[in-house]
């Protein structure tokens, strides 16, 4: 018989065909699932991590939608409803303060405040620290030691102090708090991203778009920044609680946003002036802004687990 008979009549055999096919369609699709595939993979067993993106998903939809459907506004006072406790009758199930504004929605309007500072001065982090770190680490020489100067630098200068001179000069703008904690946050993502990308430049890839003819700006755009996503993504979501839990902080010392807008910070700061008296005004807020840091502490460490390469 010959090879290409051999070849068919073995695939005829009742049973040995299908075996066969079903374990190179297996093969398959193990060799073909990708970095980030095995990650979201991992990251799906992971259950805190895996609660944590639903508990923050459904809080941060809640800040989006209800403020638009909710019938009180965060600004509507009701002087016949000062310090109301909570109840679900007239619709106050977190109750009113101090100028009977309906506390549900302002912990709603606080939670999406917080959530924006949060995100946005993290970006603004990301952009200024990526790019420095990426930059230094990649060129080196007396580039990287100036810019690494500058770094220590800043790290001397006490920031919360800062901030605060910051808020005082310019105002309480909210523009301004995501500027401020975002200049002022990006030491440490540069440098990581540093130490990161003087490892990266002598990689095979890097020298292979070196030989091509291809730019330092276009090496560390293209090569250099996408390789740098993992440790990036973990940063992001750690800094985030950082970012906000710092808001929260200048809105206790009355630097946040400007009333009659606030945060969780800002809503903390008022319960704790009235806690013997109204402990509710303290503790819902309180409890929100615990669960928003929680889990995005916990998203961090299940992202760090998944895209650590050592555990693979």
């Amino acid at each position: 018989m010959s090879s290409p008979e051999r070849h068919v009549w073995y695939n005829w055999v009742p049973g040995r065909g299908a075996a066969r096919k079903a374990e190179t369609l297996a093969a398959g699709a193990v060799a073909g699932r990708s970095l980030w595939q095995d990650a979201w993979v991992r990251l799906r067993r992971n259950r805190a991590a895996l609660v944590s993106l639903w508990v923050l998903g459904l809080i941060t939809l809640a800040a989006i939608v209800l403020p638009w459907v909710w019938p009180y506004g965060y600004a509507q006072p009701n002087w016949n409803l000062m310090y109301h406790p909570p109840t679900w009758a007239g619709g106050h199930i977190f109750g009113t303060d101090a100028l009977g504004r309906d506390l549900f929605i302002r912990v709603m309007w606080g939670c999406r405040i917080s959530l924006m500072v949060g995100v946005v001065a993290t970006l603004v982090t990301l952009v200024i620290g990526v790019t420095w770190g990426a930059v230094a680490g990649f060129i080196g020489g007396w580039l990287d030691g100036v810019m690494m100067r500058i770094v220590d630098i800043l790290y001397s200068i006490p920031f919360i102090p800062f901030v605060i001179v910051l808020m005082v000069l310019f105002g309480r703008n909210l523009l301004l708090i995501f500027a401020a904690i975002g200049a002022v946050s990006w030491l440490d993502i540069a440098r990581i991203v540093r130490g990161q990308t003087l490892s990266l430049r002598q990689r095979e890839f890097v020298e292979a778009a070196r030989a091509s003819g291809v730019g330092t700006a276009a090496i560390i755009r293209r090569h250099i920044v996408p390789n740098l996503l993992g440790i990036v993504i973990v940063y992001v979501t750690l800094t985030i609680p950082a970012v906000i839990l710092f808001e929260a902080f200048l809105s206790f010392l009355g630097l946040g946003v400007q009333a009659p807008l606030t945060s969780l910070g800002g809503l903390v700061s008022d319960g704790a002036s009235v806690l013997q008296v109204h402990p509710y005004m303290l503790v819902i807020p309180a409890t929100f802004l615990a669960v928003i840091v929680y889990c995005f502490n916990f998203i961090g460490d299940g992202l760090r687990d998944a895209l650590d390469p050592k555990d693979r």
